[in-house]
């Protein structure tokens, strides 16, 4: 049994004048031990769909509709004491920016051992004493003298690590990472994908990773959801997404990045236009704007998902005409 599963998960919020469908109809499964990877631009609805896992979008701003079960556990039929102690227990979360994710005014040590006391029962010097684990676990040097420390005492690599350590504090069963490494330059981001997986491993643990950098999704990921205005346009196992990608929006992202057959100041392809509003949609597919394959079948007909491939779909009504561009997009 999955131990993430997400059915026709809708979040639309309403806190300005006109509803805004952030995220429309995603279905989902993660499987325990697995690592997904949500892939797209700023705006796709990808830490959205992420927050709402752990029910952390605004309730009184938002609404959600849909089934989302994780571990067997109705998120959205939560009570407020059962949801405290599903997050952090269940599962637990890794913020982009950590220096606005951790509390300013206590020590790293004394959050993670609030954590673990609240969720565990257990006494203060047991807490600091896993807290002291932890930071060895995720190879923070000094780690005695860093748990006194204040976030703003350590560098962004250093509060990444603290704020990996404190998601893991509880032992949770799903990790979920909103672009850990995006802040960081790119020597510490190797660092912490590294991290991640190890950690991913040892602990047995299932991870959803949002991401807009193709490199880190491949480094991290066993399958590949691709999203766009708020559904998953292409979703498979990472290998086949990544080389037979069959949705134009994939094929629009790989083509944009840095590759072996660009030669040397050529310039990058990228993808005409910007996303659509979200808060008025056109009619059919909400890519055909920007998509070089569109037809006028395209602006009027909304695609549905498409088997393509073992454990592979994609939301295209043109998937004819990206299998023949396969050759081209796999050379590239």
């Amino acid at each position: 049994m999955p131990i993430v599963e997400i059915k026709d998960l809708r979040v639309t919020f309403t806190g300005g004048g006109k509803p805004v469908p952030a995220v429309s109809g995603v279905d989902l499964e993660v499987e325990r031990g697995e690592t997904l990877a949500i892939l797209g631009e700023s705006g796709s609805g990808k830490s959205v769909t992420l927050r709402a896992l752990m029910r952390l979008n605004p309730e009184g701003k938002s609404r959600m509709e849909g089934t989302v079960r994780v571990a067997g556990q109705d998120v959205a039929a939560l009570g407020r004491r059962e949801l405290r102690a599903f997050r952090g227990r269940t599962a637990a979360m890794i913020f982009q920016e950590p220096s606005l994710a951790l509390d300013p005014v206590y020590t790293l040590g004394q959050q993670i051992a609030e954590a673990v006391m609240v969720h565990d029962g257990c006494s203060r010097n047991e807490a600091m004493a896993r807290a002291l684990a932890l930071f060895e676990r995720v190879r923070i040097p000094s780690p005695e003298r860093r748990l006194q420390a204040y976030p703003h005492e350590m560098s962004g690599g250093m509060r990444q690590r603290a704020m990996i350590a404190l998601a893991l504090s509880c032992r949770p069963q799903l990790l979920l990472a909103d672009e850990p490494t995006t802040a960081l330059d790119a020597t510490v981001q190797i660092q912490i994908l590294v991290l991640v997986r190890e950690l991913q491993r040892e602990f047995g643990l299932a991870v959803i990773f949002v991401t807009h950098d193709i490199g880190v999704a491949v480094e991290v990921a066993d399958r590949i959801a691709v999203m766009y205005a708020g559904r998953v346009v292409e979703s498979g196992p990472m290998r086949e997404v990544i080389r037979r990608p069959r949705h134009p929006y994939t094929i629009g992202l790989l083509r944009s990045r840095a590759h072996g057959a660009l030669a040397k100041g050529a310039r990058l392809e990228t993808i005409p236009g910007a996303p659509p509003d979200l808060a008025d949609l056109p009619p059919g597919c909400p890519f055909a704007p920007r998509c070089f394959l569109a037809t006028a079948t395209c602006a009027t007909t909304a695609p549905g998902p498409e088997p393509v491939g073992a454990g592979h779909q994609a939301r295209c009504l043109r998937v004819d005409a990206t299998a023949a561009l396969l050759p081209a997009v796999a050379e590239g």
